[in-house]
Order: C-alpha cells, then sequence, then structure tokens
C-alpha cells in the first residue's frame, strides 16, 4: 500500500506565490502518472495538473502559465509551483498517482491540503 501526504497548503495573499508537495511512502518512479487535484464545496473535483512517468505535462486551462508541476524520483515527491494564485484557486487540493500492471490501474489518492487565497 502506497501512502501519499500533501503538503505546503495554507492562506496566501492573490499574487504571491506557494508551492505543494505530495510525498510517496514508497518510490514515485514506478507511477504510470501523478497529478494535483482540486475540490471546492457542492463540487466535483478537477485535476489541475499531471505529470507522466517520461515527464510529459498537461496542466487546467485555469493553471496554464502559473503552475509549474514536477516530480523528483530521488526524493519521492511531486510538487505543484503556483505562481500568481487568484482566490477561485481557493480549493481543497489533492494528490494522485496512479500506474497500471497486467491491465489492472492502481489508485492512490493523498488526503488533502487546503489552499486558501485572499484577495
Amino acid at each position: 500500500q502506497v501512502h501519499l501526504v500533501e503538503s505546503g497548503g495554507g492562506s496566501v495573499q492573490a499574487g504571491g506565490s506557494l508551492r505543494l508537495s505530495c510525498t510517496a511512502s514508497g518510490s514515485i518512479s514506478s507511477f504510470d502518472a501523478m497529478g494535483w487535484y482540486r475540490q471546492t464545496p457542492g463540487k466535483q473535483r478537477e485535476l489541475v495538473a499531471f505529470i507522466g512517468s517520461g515527464d510529459s505535462t498537461n496542466y487546467a486551462d485555469s493553471m496554464k502559465g502559473r503552475g509549474t508541476i514536477s516530480r523528483d524520483n530521488a526524493k519521492n515527491t511531486m510538487s505543484l509551483q503556483m505562481n500568481s494564485p487568484k482566490p477561485e484557486d481557493t480549493a481543497v487540493y489533492y494528490c494522485k498517482a496512479h500506474f497500471i500492471r497486467l491491465g489492472k490501474r492502481y489508485d492512490y489518492w493523498g488526503q488533502g491540503t487546503q489552499v486558501t487565497v485572499s484577495s
């Protein structure tokens, strides 16, 4: 069983910056992809950004140009650097990782970290 733990959430002023990190209890090099999702009350969880095993990246339109996702296999950590956060970025941010073995997909989620952006 792999455990993912997010850190780096909290309160930040709009226009500032913050860095979210997701640390895995085991090696992240085995994951096919890792990503960040976020959720606000009453809404579905939405993808923010993800990074593949070959370090290919993809971002939600709302995060393009402001966010950078990266992974450090040596530290078993994935991060999201978010610049110029906006109040609408306020949400609980979740780390997710998955791998596929023998045709079966394994998904793992962190417990979430609250990000609050004030104007």
